[in-house]
């Protein structure tokens, strides 16, 4: 049968696209588009987008990625618009006929200016079929130039807005105060940008509905030259619109427009009304989701906007695995998607419920149907989205509302929540009052003491009551504030309960609104350790209904800490299709969110229906970046949802299934285990899944090397089964009557020495000399000899960091008390501690400390005392006494012998000698096993968590 000829498949090509990509217009090779009468394969245009050019070729495809490259140099500019994209796409060799299920390869090259042409994927090929395709076309449609323009004009109509906002705190100190109690922050320069910012997209947003709405007059009827009081206009106008709704948009740039003086708040208008000119100008006033671009932007800047926020490509990617598990929901009918409720109860500046509308738009638009028509039902009843911040709502309601600029809508679903000391003498703590009830009060449309973020514009009192039932939502989605009250640092330095913190809330109020927590958290996973992230987990879990998906951002400390036990329980109980998603990388980029500075981790599972079973598995993920743009975050979660099979822990150190972009390897899948009971989700910030699977061997009392066919025995136990961990550091040193001692300066003379301190200069040898020495306190005598009953000479290290500490143990040659970085451990055998010692610093060990410990900093492990007690040892009581004999040999030798740092301990003579030791002598095994240790080694060695991006030393090479 002959291959198809390419013009046909083109035709064919178009429309299926032109069934999937909402109100673009397909066209097979139109004509007078480029210079010279060159037509384009296919072209796609859509109001508010930039064209994009697709040429297609059936395999081998020669030349196809010149051709078009070469379409740039045309200097096409098509419906206004300058070509900013083009994708090359190979059909299979000897096709005969194309529909929606035939396999493509394609690339997308765009543009960008002074860089040059920039290559998605930068290697290989996207595999996918026609809605594949689509997606891809639909985010390389956004005009990047043009949302640069308007961003660019933005920023310097807010720069112009806080200058004069800057004047007029220096003149009128106390109307720069009122300002920050409606935005509910400090004054300063970012409370001043907050406030441009808001007035400014005000403004946007008037321009657009003027036109749809009859009445509102256009904006530069009200504030435009000649307008003598444009303040007064404005704020009537506004009115107006209140009266239709947007009531989160309007409200609150209309309070702070009432404070300003005349004079003031004129020159603001006319400099904002000029910018506003120069962003239709850039034509985005008509263009699909451009101003929660323009407003992501703003904020990932961090110059505008200062908070932390979920990144745009993190959202999409979350929200897509989310979306994705939404059983049953006919996508083509506006009906049935109606019927969802989507409901974000911390949602910031709207990055995730705006990730999860473009999910739900582009799904309806592929199955044919008009983003645009539901675009009100989304805002009035499908999407719910809370928080405790009056500009926070502003901003959701902004991005949102921008999806569809040019379509009006009547009440929406945002509320501000109240927070802290009310009215009445009692507290609230935000979105977590539904934890009592479904129904809450929210704070409406007063100025003082809450503030016009409500959705009802007909009410007129200060609180409204909404009802938020339970088990009535089908996704819930959020990036929680992660706050604990055992934060000590920072802003919260001084707190007395750092979870309550915000605002500057009084001491009193902060105890008060932690009662208040207490009181809401019977029968949630909340615990105070895990901090208020767990509390909003246990809210989700109470609003989903049977079969609701639960997508949540976490610190990566809820995978594996003692605190989040609960949470993990809840899950694996009450949840199926459990996926646990990790980045690698260190600094910034190993988290979700802009500028967290610790690792995070995304949790997504779906909620059992009835007569269903818990989840029994666990899919990790583990990126070695965090995805870098849309187009990225799509790609990898399409290796989620085309996935047929996934390696599984207990297959042996093969390493896990491979996730790719094109030809490039961005991480690995692994499922495992998962138990009922809340034990840590230990696979997460591993790039090399093999490390995970000989971990997990170990954890099994047994033996798995890479590279090494056979499995050996090996006794493993916990080491809470063999041992009494010490004491916390506060209750040994705590403010009395909690701590018997004062910690001060060591001497070699002390009744009570104590190893406290870290101090990796001194710490390179098995052996430790103690660093202080505690002083019972007058009057607790009795009480410090009880303490002083857990020392030992035993010390396991609770903060390691790899990069610059050699030990996971240290011994002190005299029994002393374990500080707040090294615990004791005890042992009711003395020659355990010799066995514990080597064991925990050869290589064997470091898998397991870090296997157990949490990864959440760059290259720094941490252990508590409840989670020391599920750390994977060697069981001593399983040795003879013989081998009991050889290690403390291995000991007596190592004691004057000089460790490295643990990241070089594939290149450390000393550490290879231990590991030789440990393994051919210890354990008895061969040269071949000891060769797959120190493989481990290197492996181990090469993961972020581990070497923390520090550079290695000159000279550092693997030892054999």
């Amino acid at each position: 049968m002959t291959s198809m000829y390419e013009p046909v498949a083109n035709t064919d090509l178009a429309r299926l696209l032109d069934g999937m990509t909402g109100p673009a217009t397909v066209e097979p090779e139109p004509p007078d588009v480029f210079p010279g009468g060159k037509r384009p394969d296919l072209l796609i245009t859509a109001p508010g987008r930039s064209p994009v050019v697709i040429e297609a070729r059936q395999m081998p495809a020669a030349n196809l990625e010149e051709d078009a490259a070469a379409r740039f140099a045309l200097n096409a500019v098509i419906g206004g618009r300058e070509l900013e994209a083009v994708i090359a796409l190979r059909y299979p060799a000897g096709m005969t006929a194309l529909n929606a299920e035939t396999p493509l390869e394609y690339a997308a090259l765009t543009r960008k200016p002074g860089v040059g042409l920039d290559r998605f994927p930068e290697s290989g090929w996207l595999n996918g079929k026609a809605a594949d395709l689509a997606d891809l076309v639909r985010l390389v449609s956004i005009p990047q130039m043009a949302v640069k323009q308007a961003a660019d004009a933005l920023e310097q109509s807010i720069d112009r807005v806080a200058e004069l906002l800057e004047g007029l705190d220096r003149g009128f100190p106390g109307i720069s105060a009122s300002i920050a109690h409606l935005l509910t922050m400090n004054p300063g320069l970012q409370t001043r940008r907050m406030a441009g910012a808001i007035i400014a997209n005000a403004m946007l947003f008037h321009e657009r509905i003027a036109g749809i709405h009859e009445g509102i007059k256009p904006l530069n009827l009200v504030c435009g030259p000649g307008v003598a009081n444009p303040q007064n206009e404005i704020i009537n106008a506004w009115d107006e619109i209140l009266k239709i709704n947007y009531w989160p948009i309007f409200a609150i740039g209309q309070d702070i427009l009432r404070q300003l003086p005349a004079g003031y708040a004129k020159d603001i208008l006319e400099a904002l009304q000029y910018r506003v000119g120069e962003i239709n100008t850039a034509g985005i006033d008509n263009s699909h989701d451009l101003t929660g671009r323009v407003f992501q932007r703003l904020i990932s800047d961090r110059k505008y906007l200062a908070t932390f926020y979920t990144l745009p490509p993190s959202a999409a990617l979350l929200a897509r695995l989310a979306v994705t598990k939404l059983d049953g929901v006919d996508w083509s009918d506006a009906g049935a998607i109606s019927r969802l409720r989507i409901g974000d109860f911390a949602c910031g500046t709207g990055a995730l419920l705006s990730a999860v509308y473009e999910q739900i738009a582009t799904r309806h638009e592929r199955a044919s149907g008009d983003s645009a028509v539901i675009h009100p039902v989304m805002m009035e009843e499908v999407l719910y989205g809370c928080d405790v911040m009056p500009s926070a709502i502003h901003i959701t309601s902004s991005t949102l509302s921008g999806m569809q600029p040019n379509i009006g809508y009547g009440k929406s679903r945002l509320y501000t929540m109240p927070y802290g000391r009310q009215g009445d003498g009692s507290v609230k703590i935000g979105s977590l009052e539904f934890l009592q009830s479904s129904a809450a009060w929210v704070l409406f449309n007063t100025s003082d003491p809450a503030y016009r973020t409500g959705s009802a514009g007909e009410e007129t009192a200060a609180q409204i009551i909404i009802d938020v039932p339970d088990a009535s939502f089908d996704l819930v989605i959020m990036n929680p504030p992660f706050t604990r009250n055992t934060t000590r640092e920072g802003a919260t330095a001084d707190a007395v309960a750092a979870a309550f913190a915000a605002f500057n809330a009084s001491e009193a109020d902060q105890r008060d609104m932690a009662k208040r927590m207490g009181e809401l958290r019977h029968g949630t996973s909340y615990h105070g350790n895990a901090g208020v992230a767990s509390a909003f987990a246990g809210l989700a879990h109470r609003k989903l209904k049977p079969g609701g998906v639960l997508a949540l951002v976490l610190p990566l400390s809820a995978a594996v800490g003692i605190a989040w036990q609960n949470f993990r329980e809840m899950v694996a109980r009450n949840y199926a299709e459990l996926e646990v998603l990790s980045i690698a990388a260190n600094g910034n980029d190993m988290a979700f969110s802009s500028d967290t500075g610790m690792a995070e981790c995304l949790v997504i599972a779906r909620k059992l229906r009835d007569g269903e079973s818990s989840t029994e598995r666990v899919q990790f993920a583990t990126f070695a970046r965090r995805p870098l743009n849309l187009a990225s975050a799509n790609a990898v979660a399409r290796n989620f949802e085309n996935r047929e099979s996934t390696r599984r822990i207990e297959d042996g150190p093969f390493g896990g299934t491979r996730l790719s972009i094109g030809d490039e390897l961005v991480g690995e899948m692994l499922t495992a285990p998962c138990s009922i009971d809340g034990d840590g989700w230990a696979a997460v910030r591993i790039l090399d899944y093999s490390l995970a699977q000989t971990a997990y061997g170990i954890q099994h009392s047994q033996l798995n090397l890479p590279g090494i066919p056979d499995s050996y025995k090996l006794p493993t136990t916990s080491l809470g089964n063999i041992a009494k961990i010490g004491l916390y550091h506060l209750d040994i040193v705590g403010t009395p009557p909690r701590g018997p001692f004062n910690k001060v300066g060591p001497s070699l003379t002390a009744t009570y020495p104590s190893l406290w301190n870290h101090n990796a200069k001194n710490e390179t040898r098995i052996i430790c000399a103690p660093d202080s020495q505690l002083e019972v306190r007058q009057g607790m005598e009795s009480k410090a000899s009880v303490v002083w009953g857990n020392a030992s000479r035993i010390h396991f290290n609770a903060d390691y960091t790899f990069g610059s500490q050699a030990l996971a143990v240290a011994f002190t040659e005299q029994v002393s008390m374990g500080g707040r970085v090294w615990p004791n451990v005890i042992f009711s055998d003395s020659r355990f501690d010799y066995a514990f010692t080597v064991w925990s610093n050869c290589t064997l060990g470091l898998l397991a400390y870090w296997w157990r410990s949490s990864r959440q900093q760059s290259s720094k492990a941490s252990l508590t005392t409840g989670m020391a007690e599920t750390l994977l040892i060697l069981d001593f009581r399983a040795l003879s006494d013989g081998q009991l004999a050889i290690a403390e040999g291995i000991f007596d030798e190592f004691r004057g012998l000089e460790l490295l740092p643990a990241y070089l301990a594939d290149a450390d003579g000393n550490r290879a000698l231990l590991d030789r030791r440990v393994v051919c002598e210890l354990l008895g095994l061969g040269e071949e096993v000891y060769r797959g240790v120190r493989r481990l080694a290197a492996k181990w060695c090469a993961e972020p968590s581990v070497h923390g991006g520090k550079r290695r030393p000159a000279g550092a090479r693997y030892v054999e």
